[in-house]
């Protein structure tokens, strides 16, 4: 008889590996996993299934994403989480927590050293080709000093357990480094999808830890300066972490920000806010070293801070890693860190690490030609994300040209024995199955010592027999637990000893770069809505006349809509290609189809979708969880639309029927999840300047004109339906449509929502708030713009916008009206851009220091 262990163990066997977190070598369950393995047991193999696919699907629509660089299924990639968590028990993390606190210390000592008095060099601790040879090593900041009792802040370390069964140290990394968001949300999304895993064991919370990581940040700050403003810097939307980025900026309250957010004036940093500068005197960094500061390292930077490295000398401002720290990331350091440990620390390293072999020295390489087909060759620098090479792979032929490729330059290679790894139970279809592991845990600068996170982030090999543990390989993720003895409070409370200084208390402190991306945010929603909507209206009067797409249609209300698509889209020369017009009229879909799926076409229903993904995801660390799941069916939807292959006129229709509910929704959600003050305001100017300019271009398209009586009637219907007007013209006039009704209702109606009138009324009142940095208080040039279009829209008469001139059936004073409001909306929007948008011109060394070579 089959029991519940037999069939969730089945094929678990197969390959062991001695080094297994669960079995022991005589295949018994290790005591460590009991209690875990009984929960597993009573909660079975079916419901662990399901709760596998609500924990993908929590994942999912949060929008937890790790972004891979060409992947064929979108820059987004959900973020993979297995059910079973990574154990380890405390009276063991307490040793490995020990090791890591002196591994940071020791790392931190380095980077002291290098940077300063190069005892570790002059002593011969460590051969100085492993430090010049590195391109993390950055001559610009040697000799830079800093206040903080720490040098290195944040360290994190890879973590696996080795052949003599304790936790040996992989890698270091420095830099800029990733996972503890990720790690953070693995605990949360585990919480609240399995609680009952949790039943009868004590997990100890990270929640001590993050109240230490915020305030390492306050107390970053030069003088130990009261209320400190902090800001995390980020490469922007297309970083493989920027979700974490996002993530860790809304977590800790602090704005998130990119290069051409910051300037350096008079020896400080500022944030460009609406209202002017605003010092900064705390960054926290997920840009890399070399791209920093365009002057003094990368000139080609766009992602840092021109000056920036000069404000970091005069000590004015905290960076949190220290630019320069990724010369800690070199294996060639490996070698050399039980000496270094002895000369800083008269210690012994706690924590075992790789035997390495740096070819830089002749009787290592010498070693290591000799049993080459024993290791594993990487270069020293990283930066280049240089594949490891397996030696025991290669064939006689790349034997010898990798010996060749080492003796030409041997400085940048180091050698390292090859370790397999333990594997520990990953949940894959209804099974345990072992996979290769690796943990990485984080410590960060507490006063004298260092904090170190219990638990942390694990990966896992995407298969069993995969040497390879990487996401960007495929690999999953695991909860990291520590257990301990005493009984853990299983809640995760999150709260700082100080309030965040950050909080952006008014309109004026909103940083440039998010008040720009909301602004342009609201008109890509406006014109994206508008466009469906519109084009949805005549798709619906096709086949209201009973179009197909085999007959021509004679209506001669049809060929207007069709030729205003081009003019309310942009999309010229469109309907009115004189070669193809006649052609184009007889089988429009076509060319319709073009305006909706053609992302290349400017103008284009895909274009403007394109680029609300674009401008909103840069703002993802303001949105709502709701406002994600929003985004991502918009996304879902569309992806599988343009997988179609006959586009009928019920399938488009069906299409903008489920985006335009979306849209709706998210836009609603946005007025929900952002205040005012963190720059909704100029959400609404942008939504409205786009609503009002395509409004115009419906005027001009449908009404400038006149037609007969029977043919304005079609075209007026026409109109309202797009506008959303349609019942609310019936509700209030209860007569036949008339076009003086129609812009009374749409023109100059100062009460209705959706009329020309309201809308330029409403961008008055909301530019008014923008902040006003004249110094006289005058009024800056979007509002003068914004109060003429009012004035001329409100001193226009009903009689005025009806004369219509006989020769011509031109309206001539609506067109002129239209032209010129039109231009008033172009004006302001340049206006807005000039005096809040505008970011300074990228400064440049005068010489190349050729940083990258």
């Amino acid at each position: 008889m089959e029991t519940k262990e037999n069939i969730i163990f089945e094929n678990y066997f197969k390959d062991f590996s001695k080094y297994d977190e669960l079995l022991t070598s005589e295949l018994t369950i290790k005591a460590d996993w009991k209690s875990l393995l009984d929960n597993l047991l009573k909660i079975g193999n079916k419901e662990l299934a399901s709760k596998q696919s609500e924990i993908d699907w929590l994942l999912a629509e949060n929008g937890v994403t790790y972004n891979v660089y060409n992947d064929p299924n979108g820059l987004n990639r959900p973020w993979n989480l297995n059910i079973i968590p990574f154990i380890i028990q405390q009276k063991e993390w307490e040793l490995v927590e020990k090791g890591i606190q002196q591994r940071s210390e020791i790392l931190n000592l380095v980077l002291k050293d290098i940077y300063g008095e190069r005892k570790l060099l002059k002593n011969g601790i460590i051969p100085p080709e492993v430090i010049y040879a590195h391109r993390g090593f950055l001559r610009s900041c040697d000799q830079i000093q800093y206040k903080t009792a720490k040098q290195l802040s944040i360290h994190a370390v890879d973590l696996a357990r080795g052949p003599d069964g304790r936790m040996w140290v992989v890698n270091d990394r420095t830099q800029a480094p990733s996972g503890m968001g990720y790690a953070l949300e693995n605990r949360f999304s585990k919480s609240r999808v399995i609680p009952e895993i949790f039943d009868n064991i004590n997990v100890i919370q990270p929640s001590n830890f993050f109240k230490d990581f915020n305030q390492l940040l306050l107390t970053a700050a030069p003088d130990h300066k009261d209320n400190p403003t902090v800001v995390v810097l980020t490469p922007g939307p297309h970083n493989e972490t920027y979700f974490e980025h996002s993530y860790l900026s809304n977590f800790l309250g602090y704005p998130l920000v990119k290069g051409n957010d910051l300037v350096v004036r008079n020896g400080k940093v500022w944030m460009k806010s609406l209202k002017g500068l605003k010092q900064i005197d705390v960054i926290l960094r997920r840009v890399d070293d070399a791209f920093m500061d365009p002057l003094e390292l990368r000139e080609d930077s766009y992602l840092g801070v021109a000056g920036l490295l000069e404000v970091v000398r005069l000590q004015n401002v905290a960076i949190v890693n220290p630019i320069g720290s990724g010369v800690l990331e070199n294996p060639g350091l490996i070698p050399f860190m039980e000496n270094i440990c002895k000369y800083f620390l008269d210690e012994k390293l706690i924590l075992p690490q790789i035997a390495s072999w740096w070819c830089g020295q002749e009787k290592e390489r010498n070693h290591v030609f000799e049993n080459l087909t024993s290791f594993v060759v990487k270069k020293i620098d990283r930066s280049q994300r240089e594949n490891i090479i397996f030696c025991e792979f290669l064939s006689k032929k790349e034997l010898k040209q990798l010996k060749k490729n080492i003796l030409s330059n041997p400085n940048q290679y180091v050698a390292q024995e090859k370790i397999y790894f333990s594997t520990a139970p990953n949940f894959v279809n209804e099974k345990l199955e072992p996979r290769k592991v690796l943990c990485r845990t984080f410590s960060i600068a507490k006063g004298d010592n260092y904090s170190v996170m219990p638990g942390g982030l694990v990966r896992v090999a995407a298969e069993r027999e995969k040497l390879f543990v990487s996401n960007q390989r495929g690999g999953t993720s695991k909860d990291f637990w520590v257990i301990g003895e005493e009984n853990q409070d299983q809640l995760q409370l999150y709260s700082w000893n100080k309030t965040s200084p950050n909080n952006i208390i008014s309109i004026n402190d909103v940083p440039s770069n998010t008040a720009e991306n909301l602004f342009w945010s609201g008109r890509y929603v406006a014109r994206t809505l508008l466009t469906a909507r519109y084009v949805r209206m005549v798709l619906n009067q096709m086949t209201n006349v009973q179009y197909t797409n085999r007959y021509q249609s004679d209506s001669e209300g049809l060929n207007i809509l069709y030729q205003s698509i081009t003019t309310i889209t942009s999309t010229f020369p469109g309907f009115f290609d004189e070669d193809k017009s006649e052609e184009m009229l007889k089988t429009p879909l076509k060319e319709i189809i073009s305006v909706i799926i053609d992302e290349k076409r400017i103008g284009s229903f895909a274009q403007s979708l394109q680029s609300f993904n674009g401008s909103y995801y840069t703002l993802r660390n303001l949105w709502s969880k709701d406002m994600w799941r929003v985004f991502d069916s918009i996304d879902k939807i569309w992806k599988k639309f343009k997988q179609e292959k006959n586009y009928s006129i019920y399938a488009l229709t069906k299409f903008f029927d489920q985006i335009i509910t979306r849209l709706i929704a998210f836009m609603a959600l946005t007025e929900e999840s952002i205040m005012v003050k963190q720059g909704l305001l100029l959400y609404f100017i942008g939504l409205q300047l786009e609503e009002a300019s395509m409004t115009i271009e419906k005027f001009r398209a449908l009404i400038v004109v006149t037609h007969d009586e029977d043919l304005e009637y079609e075209i007026l219907e026409s109109l309202l339906s797009s506008h959303e007007s349609l019942n609310i013209y019936r509700y209030s006039y209860k007569s036949y449509l008339s076009i003086e009704n129609v812009l009374k209702l749409l023109l100059l109606d100062n009460e209705y929502s959706r009329s020309l009138t309201y809308q330029i009324s409403r961008l008055q009142k909301d530019i008014s708030k923008l902040p006003n940095n004249n110094v006289n208080n005058e009024d800056t040039n979007c509002q003068k713009n914004i109060e003429k279009a009012l004035s001329l829209i409100q001193n226009i008469t009903l009689e005025d916008v009806l004369y219509t001139d006989d020769k011509s059936k031109i309206r001539m004073k609506l067109d002129a009206l239209l032209a010129e409001l039109s231009d008033l909306f172009h004006v302001t929007s340049m206006a807005i851009s000039d005096t809040y948008f505008n970011h300074s011109q990228q400064q440049k060394q005068l010489v190349n220091r050729n940083i990258t070579n």
